[in-house]
Order: C-alpha cells, then sequence, then structure tokens
C-alpha cells in the first residue's frame, strides 16, 4: 500500500500531523485545496496566530521553531479588564517560571516553515491543488478520490484523518453529531499600530459589545481581534482607516497611545463546533474539524496541535507494535486521551463568552469583584496559567518537547 495515513486538510494542524508522522517515516498522503506552500512575502497585514508555552515545545519538537522564531513576538503579560468598570486582573510570565506565556506569530510564516519541513520530509506526498470528491472505507482500507490538475486519482491508506475545518466535509457526510451554538458575534481582525510600543503586553478587554484582544507581535504592530454584532461588524469593514482607528480608540482607550496605522481587515461569526464522536473504524477528527472555539482567549489552534501530538503518538507507538493503525481500539485511545482536555477548553471558552456577555447592575459588579479576588489568588491564576499554556493534564511527549519514538518497521500492505 503507497500510504499509511491519509490527511484531507492541508492547513496547519493537517500539515502539522503530517510532519510529524513524517519524523517518524510513516508514509503519509497530504490532501490541500489550495496550491500548497507559494512564497508570498510576509506583509503587514499576515493574520496573527497565539502559540501557547506548551505549542512552542511541540514546535520546537517537530523542528519547527528555529524557522519561526524571529517572527515570533513574546507574551510576557496579560492585562485583563472591564471596559468602563473597575474589574481587572493579570498574568506575568515570571510568576510561572516561563520564558513567556505564549507567543503571537503571523499564520503564514508558520506556512511557510510546514511546507518547507515538508518538502524535506520524503515520506510525505502532497497532494495540492486537489478537491475531495468521495470517500470510503473497507475492512482495510480508507480512500480518498481526488480531483486535481493531474486529473482524477484514487489514494488508499489505512487511516483517514479529516482536518478539513469546522464545517468539515468529511464529518458532515458521515452524519457524525455535533454540539453547536452560534454566539450572535463577529470577529473583525486587523493589525495596528500603537505609537507607544506594547511592550509585551497582551490586552484582553471585555466591553459590552463582546470581547476585543490585542496581541503583541513584531514591529510595533499589535494584532486587533473586535468581537461585535454582526451589522456593526459591517460597519466597522467599512470605514476608512482614520474613522476605524477613532473608534478602536474610543472602544480600548488610551494605554497604548494613540493607534497610527491599521491593516486590511476582514470579519468572520463565531460560533462553538464540537463534533459529540472524534473517532470511528479507519477515521480521525483532528482541529477545527473535532471543535471549533470562539478566538477568545487564542485557544483553537493550540488545542488542534494538541490533538496532532497526540494522535501521532499513539500512531507511532501502534506502527511500532505492528497493529493496525485504523483499528477501533488504537483510535480510541486517542480519543480517550483528548476529551478531558478538549472539555476542558470548551468549557472554559464558552464559559468566558457568557460571564462577560452584556449585563449590568449588580451581575456586573459580582463578576469585577471576581476579576479582583482571582488577581490576588496566585493557585487560582498557577492553574488559569496551566490551562491557557496548554500544560493542564496528561501531555503527549511533543507537548514536553521531546520527539517522537524512533519509528518501527514498514508496514505492508
Amino acid at each position: 500500500m503507497e500510504h499509511e495515513v491519509l490527511i484531507a486538510g492541508g492547513g496547519l494542524v493537517g500539515a502539522s500531523l503530517a510532519r510529524a508522522l513524517g519524523s517518524v517515516g510513516m508514509r503519509v498522503a497530504l490532501v490541500e485545496s489550495w496550491r500548497y506552500g507559494a512564497d508570498d512575502q510576509p506583509s503587514y497585514d499576515d493574520r496573527a496566530i497565539a502559540l501557547a508555552q506548551g505549542s512552542r515545545l511541540i514546535l520546537e519538537a517537530m523542528g519547527l521553531w528555529q524557522a519561526i522564531a524571529a517572527e515570533a513576538a513574546p507574551i510576557e503579560r496579560i492585562h485583563v479588564s472591564d471596559r468602563g468598570r473597575f474589574g481587572f486582573a493579570h498574568l506575568d510570565r515570571r510568576d510561572e517560571g516561563v520564558p513567556a506565556l505564549g507567543y503571537v506569530v503571523p499564520a503564514r510564516t508558520l506556512g511557510q516553515a510546514l511546507a518547507a519541513a515538508l518538502r524535506d520530509t520524503p515520506t510525505v506526498e502532497i497532494v495540492s491543488p486537489a478537491e475531495v470528491r468521495d470517500f470510503g472505507f473497507e475492512e482495510r482500507t480508507a480512500w480518498l478520490e481526488v480531483t486535481g490538475e493531474g486529473g482524477a486519482r484514487r489514494l488508499e491508506g489505512r487511516l483517514l484523518v479529516a482536518a478539513d475545518g469546522a464545517r468539515s466535509l468529511i464529518r458532515e457526510r458521515l452524519g457524525i453529531p455535533t454540539r453547536e451554538r452560534d454566539y450572535g458575534q463577529t470577529a473583525v481582525i486587523a493589525n495596528v499600530t500603537p505609537r507607544l510600543e506594547h511592550r509585551n503586553v497582551a490586552y484582553e478587554r471585555f466591553t459590552e459589545t463582546g470581547p476585543m484582544a490585542l496581541l503583541p507581535m513584531t514591529g510595533r504592530r499589535c494584532a486587533l481581534v473586535w468581537t461585535c454584532a454582526a451589522d456593526a461588524a459591517d460597519e466597522l469593514l467599512a470605514l476608512p482607516d482614520e474613522s476605524f482607528l477613532a473608534r478602536l480608540q474610543a472602544r480600548f482607550g488610551w494605554r497604548l497611545g494613540r493607534f497610527e496605522r491599521a491593516g486590511r481587515r476582514s470579519a468572520y461569526p463565531l460560533s462553538l463546533v464540537w463534533a459529540r464522536e472524534s473517532v470511528r473504524p479507519r477515521l480521525a477528527l483532528i482541529g477545527n474539524a473535532a471543535h471549533s472555539l470562539h478566538p477568545i482567549a487564542g485557544q483553537g489552534f493550540n488545542l488542534g496541535l494538541r490533538d496532532v501530538a497526540a494522535l501521532a503518538e499513539v500512531l507511532a507507538a501502534a506502527r511500532r507494535e505492528g497493529r493496525d493503525l485504523g483499528d477501533p481500539r488504537v483510535l480510541q485511545a486517542y480519543a480517550d486521551w483528548r476529551a478531558g482536555d478538549q472539555r476542558r477548553v470548551v468549557a472554559f471558552t464558552d464559559g468566558l463568552i457568557r460571564l462577560f456577555g452584556p449585563s449590568r447592575g449588580p451581575a456586573a459588579c459580582a463578576r469585577d469583584l471576581g476579576l479582583l479576588a482571582f488577581d490576588l489568588m496566585p493557585p487560582a491564576k498557577r492553574l488559569f496559567g496551566r490551562l491557557a499554556m496548554g500544560r493542564a493534564g496528561r501531555l503527549p511527549r511533543l507537548a514536553r518537547g521531546l520527539p517522537l519514538a524512533a519509528p518501527g518497521p514498514e508496514w505492508g500492505a
């Protein structure tokens, strides 16, 4: 058999899994609808990703961190506040004993590092650009039918991994049930430059229309995530830069001085999509195909990267033992391992949205008192920090900065 694992979706999570499996010699086909690894020059408008401290360890263990380190801005402090009210809290890397609480990296920089690493991983075949037309499962095989520039092609492997996004074609065609919640909000995304240095501080400000985050980037930029109602988002997208910056100034305040520049704006609706099953015989779901979250606290990609680390470890161990990679017992080990972390993070992000939603009077006062109490309770802050940094629960080898074990014998057809 030409491949052992088929990955549908070559985004950051799918590509990370291909890299992890390829590092132990596993034969992988990575199918992506866009032309893969285009060497576009970085720009001011690059979308940013917040990487937890645990995600840095995963990327280091996969041999990727050195390629992105120059563009990774460390988050040394996090300042949380309730706009127009007295509640606030902060976290500091020194209290956690780590060099940074996290890092902010342009998504394009990480994508280019992954593309370069995959080109140097001989057991990974990138099938791109190609569309998945059909898929199925047989007793010993999972298969994909794809079409691309070279025409139609059938790919076969022991396991199919769905990494094809929040509206996963594979998950939806199989009728895998999901828990969904439409937050009735839209995130407006842009890069902005304030007059004052951000000093590697991330700001999470809760407002009456939803949370606003400003994350430090290199070059004095900040990555802005502005949550608002859908009709307000359309207005924000249409504003001239000067008016947009004035609106941002009024909403965020003057802690970073005057906002001087805004990049291209984009928006996307916010919802929770959580698959009730993450595995079936010869199938595993990872990343947004398994769980798509509200961007509050920047947990989405980090959760998906921990999926990658756990699945890669389970599959590498099964391969060394000569077991079938698509065996339900092998895949259930992955599902059981990830269930607790996924449940905690979904509850955490969803709970923050509920807690810091629009409220007035006694409820808002109680919320602010809770923020102040949290700021004065080191044990609570350490627990929060472990969750936010991806250090809670049983950690895979990659999440501890360790490479996967040496490859086992080649699997026969």
